[in-house]
């Protein structure tokens, strides 16, 4: 596969990660913590705000592999 269609792919893939991952993450609190005190939201949403960097890191990584030479 090409490198900058990999790139092309790969940038999709990272804007549909992080739209369904905040809708994801918001949907959650909004429903199960909405009498938590605030230190727990702040845990949440700090924790829920490194998380979606693991599958995004994933994305990156097979976007920026050399291309095979043929």
């Amino acid at each position: 596969m090409p490198v900058r269609l990999r790139k092309l792919i790969g940038t999709i893939l990272i804007i549909i990660l992080v739209v369904v991952y905040a809708l994801a993450a918001v949907t959650f609190a909004s429903l199960l913590l909405g009498a938590s005190p605030w230190w727990v939201h702040l845990l949440y949403f700090f924790l829920t705000g490194l998380l979606w960097i693991l599958p995004a890191m994933l994305i990156i990584k097979w976007m920026e592999k050399p291309a095979k030479n043929r």
